[in-house]
């Protein structure tokens, strides 16, 4: 049966279909059986200036497509566990197109989970409920943290099961990004020799994401290094682990893309892994920003022929660009890591204080979250947060030569080490209730709590950690 192409009209702007024909496939959502809604996103429908209300099932599941929309794949490549893939392409995600929001900025809609597309690679297309919810809760999760990240607006089911390594009931995901484009969308063309697409890309993605950079290609690469430094320094004071941070899963944005794997830690352990086919550890906890260094390698690897006469010239910008990533990284998670600790100013010391909790967190299997909240307490005189008089004497002091009294200082720790994060075992049991039973309540109430991530009134169950009975080891990618 042929889609509806007369759906509610949506004020769709679109400029990345605009582009040439290789950087896409122009296809349609594949019909689905019997959509039902899960979740609107009203506060982030407002935003996009879309009416709530007229957001129904059908559309949401790609049975109706809106006025305006102009429904596309996007073409890339990418790097998977080191290992390149020179064709992969959004398999199971279709673009309907760009909105202008009501904050001026602009953004992607895209559904998830839509059908077989050109790149599908025999794939179906499409997506689980799991994995669906899942997205929907870290995204939304990681937004309330003020993490760059794409976000959920819908969640539908589709009345008709997926087959993975059992049956499960089917989803899609209406996903929005300020673009999807990444480090393996310029692989894509890099890798074929096809400099011309090079840069038209390079362009179009300055012109969106960093028209202060316009005319310069190596200040292009500064800014994507600068805001990658930032993105993964603030994983690292979540305790956020990506689990897949394949170059095709890096946006050129500096949005957190593609919640497969994912999960944030509980006792504080730098090899922390939960994705279950890294069994190397090679995206773990304390690898990412060397991860992330490395991706932007092969990033400014297809930018050679845009930054300089010659050959050499190019490699000199290239290196030049590259090794600001170090320096990028370690600022953004000193400045963050100061405040988690109460430490509005900078002394040199500050970084073996910061790294003799770390060890002494490791040593004894603290709780990532928990024990920076309780040093917001313990700045305003409760208990010592960690069992170690000596470090706790030393921080002590530190926080002495500190402006404002002991209240205020406690406050700003609170404001920015939360209290409540999607823990793995809560996640699971939600999606579990979802899957198994249709029972929607759990994934509610979760959502709820992990976006009001500050707020003590949620002390209690969302924020214990597991016990070991309930400690959910690996996650799984869902395609």
């Amino acid at each position: 049966m042929p889609l509806d192409q007369n759906g509610p009209p949506i004020p769709f702007d679109n400029t990345y279909a605009a582009l040439p024909a290789r950087f896409y496939a122009r296809v349609e959502p594949t019909r689905v059986a019997e959509p039902r809604l899960v979740r609107i996103n009203h506060g982030l429908a407002r935003l996009l200036g879309l009416d709530p209300q007229a957001l129904d099932a059908e559309m949401l599941a790609g049975n109706r497509i809106p006025a305006g929309a102009e429904p596309i794949s996007q073409a890339y490549s990418g790097h998977q566990f080191g290992h390149f893939s020179p064709s992969l392409g959004d398999g199971r995600a279709i673009l309907l197109g760009e909105v202008i929001g009501t904050d001026a900025q602009r953004y992607d809609i895209q559904l998830k989970g839509a059908g077989p597309t050109p790149f599908s690679r025999r794939g179906d297309g499409r997506a689980a409920l799991g994995p669906v919810l899942r997205e929907y809760l870290i995204g939304e999760a990681m937004h309330a943290l003020g993490i760059p990240t794409t976000r959920a607006l819908a969640a539908v089911t589709t009345g008709e099961p997926v087959y993975r390594e059992t049956t499960l009931p089917g989803a899609v995901l209406t996903r929005v990004a300020a673009s999807h484009i990444r480090i393996g969308t310029f692989q894509f063309f890099a890798s074929r020799g096809d400099t011309e697409a090079v840069r038209t890309l390079a362009d179009y993605a300055i012109a969106r994401h960093y028209p202060h950079c316009a005319g310069t290609y190596a200040g292009f690469l500064d800014a994507v290094i600068a805001r990658q430094a930032a993105l993964v320094a603030a994983w690292m004071h979540a305790g956020f682990i990506h689990g897949v941070m394949n170059t095709d899963n890096m946006a050129i944005s500096g949005e957190t893309i593609d919640y497969g794997p994912c999960a944030f830690m509980d006792s504080y352990d730098p090899a922390t892994v939960f994705s279950s086919i890294d069994e190397a550890g090679r995206y773990a906890y304390g690898n990412q920003p060397r991860v992330a260094a490395w991706n932007l390698a092969r990033f400014a690897e297809t930018l050679l022929p845009l930054l300089g006469p010659d050959e050499s010239a190019a490699l000199d910008a290239a290196h030049a660009a590259l090794a600001g990533f170090a320096a990028a990284f370690e600022a953004a998670y000193l400045a963050g890591m100061r405040r988690k600790l109460g430490l509005q100013t900078a002394q040199e010391r500050d970084i073996m204080l910061i790294q003799d909790l770390l060890r002494l967190m490791h040593a004894r299997g603290a709780d990532w979250t928990l024990t920076f909240r309780a040093l917001a307490d313990a700045a305003d005189g409760g208990p010592a947060a960690i069992p170690d008089p000596a470090w706790t004497e030393r921080w002590t002091t530190r926080l002495a030569a500190e402006p404002g009294a002991p209240a205020e200082r406690a406050a700003l720790m609170r404001a920015v080490n939360p209290l409540t994060i999607p823990r793995n075992h809560l996640v699971e049991a939600a999606i579990a209730a979802a899957v198994q039973s249709a029972d929607y309540a759990p994934f509610e109430a979760l959502l709820g709590a992990i976006t009001r991530p500050y707020d003590e009134r949620d002390r209690g169950r969302f924020t214990e950690p597991p016990r070991p009975d309930e400690r959910v080891l690996a996650t799984f990618c869902g395609t």
